[in-house]
């Protein structure tokens, strides 16, 4: 094995290994506030933003309410745009936004550092970007939302980004301008590493 080859496996493999702590780490949390806040359904989440696209909540205050006394981190940030900005003892970040309810996790927080607000926001729906789905992936939290677009997070913890921008709604996560695909943005590669176990599957369409 040539050693590109043998880097890009590490790479896979430390992706792979922190989505899925990642996952289990928060759903634990959410599971251990629910005990002290109640039920997530009824947790208010709002994801609302002013007109120049900036949050109205106060995702500090959120965070510390339903998620600080059950996560070990290992520094906390409220950035200039009101995001939050945890740091993980594994070397991996998490930005949480939309008062709790959008979460982009990077496995190595090296390459969040290295990133500005247009590369990590306003390209995101772009299908040429460089990040989703290899440094950036994307989660959610709507256990309370009625909207369809939300059905596979209605009742749920945090969850690969799910929400369906088309009419279709089973899609397959390649699918549509989200999909993980060359064609697509890429925000639903975190959902299909999931599907597959939270193994990147040999026809990702990402190279690392």
């Amino acid at each position: 094995m040539t050693m590109p080859v043998l880097i890009a496996n590490h790479r896979k493999n430390v992706v792979e290994t922190r989505l899925a702590k990642f996952y289990s780490v928060m759903n634990q949390a959410i599971t251990q506030s629910e005990l002290e806040n109640g039920d997530k359904s009824t947790w208010t989440i709002e994801h609302g933003t002013d007109s120049d696209n900036n949050d109205i909540a106060d995702n500090l205050e959120w965070y510390n309410k339903y998620l600080a006394k059950y996560l070990n981190t290992t520094k906390i940030e409220k950035n200039q745009d009101n995001y939050v900005v945890a740091y993980f003892s594994d070397g991996s970040v998490v930005i949480i936004r939309r008062g709790g309810s959008t979460y982009n996790f990077f496995p190595n927080g090296k390459d969040y550092e290295k990133l500005n607000k247009d590369e990590i926001f306003n390209q995101q729906n772009n299908p040429n970007n460089t990040i989703n789905g290899k440094i950036n992936f994307m989660f959610a939290f709507y256990p309370n939302s009625d909207d369809k677009k939300w059905k596979y997070h209605k009742n749920k913890g945090i969850e690969p980004y799910k929400w369906i921008n088309s009419s279709n709604e089973d899609i397959d996560w390649t699918e549509t301008s989200y999909g993980c695909s060359k064609t697509g943005s890429k925000i639903y590669c975190t959902a299909l590493i999931q599907k597959n176990g939270w193994k990147i599957p040999k026809d990702y369409p990402v190279r690392f």
